[in-house]
């Protein structure tokens, strides 16, 4: 097996391990915690954000595991033959897995309060410990980070237009989580916010 199969077997079976890492995550959470998803008003910024992601993460997992079993069917997602460098395609796959370390220690950070979007909840508190400490959203830099990775590792028309998109809809939603935030703690709110970065 040639560098480029083994790097779509890896991307085929890192996002299938995505996939069952959040479902089984958010099925245990919601025996325990409710809610813990919303994609909030129908065709609101914050559901158009939410559904823009779950359409794109089913896509790039559908692709990924086409091209296993299809690897000609890359041509269909316009390659950038430039970049198709084997080092640099792994140094992506690398990228990637990061970006999950670190979107996933951020969640964790959150303990008993992660949830997907934003949900009223009246037990909710402001985090400022751990990697809220160093960073506003540490999630999503991690969601950032793999974003980039996938489009290093698999790089094409396809990936590119995940990136973009992916990249414009985080900061959507970190637009209206701090919305959110600042409506809710007011004054705790923005003193966090003076002290923290958005990003790094």
């Amino acid at each position: 097996m040639n560098d480029l199969n083994m790097l779509r077997v890896f991307l085929a079976a890192f996002f299938t391990f995505v996939a069952l890492f959040y479902t089984g995550l958010i099925l245990y959470k919601k025996r325990r915690y409710q809610p813990v998803t919303t994609m909030g008003p129908t065709y609101s910024c914050h559901w158009w954000n939410h559904l823009t992601f779950r359409l794109f993460r089913a896509a790039i997992w559908l692709v990924c595991v086409w091209l296993v079993f299809s690897p000609a069917a890359f041509d269909y997602l316009v390659p950038f033959t430039a970049l198709m460098i084997p080092q640099l395609m792994w140094s992506g796959a690398m990228f990637l897995v990061l970006g999950f370390i670190i979107a996933i220690a951020a969640n964790f950070s959150l303990g008993d309060q992660w949830r997907s979007g934003i949900v009223q909840n009246d037990n909710h508190s402001l985090i400022k410990t751990g990697l809220y400490n160093i960073s506003r959203n540490p999630g999503y830099i991690g969601v950032g980070v793999a974003q980039m990775g996938f489009f290093l590792a698999l790089p094409s028309l396809f990936s590119l237009t995940c990136l973009l998109v992916g990249l414009f809809a985080l900061r959507k939603q970190t637009l209206l989580e701090e919305q959110y935030l600042l409506n809710r703690y007011h004054k705790r709110y923005v003193d966090y916010r003076s002290l923290v970065p958005r990003w790094l």
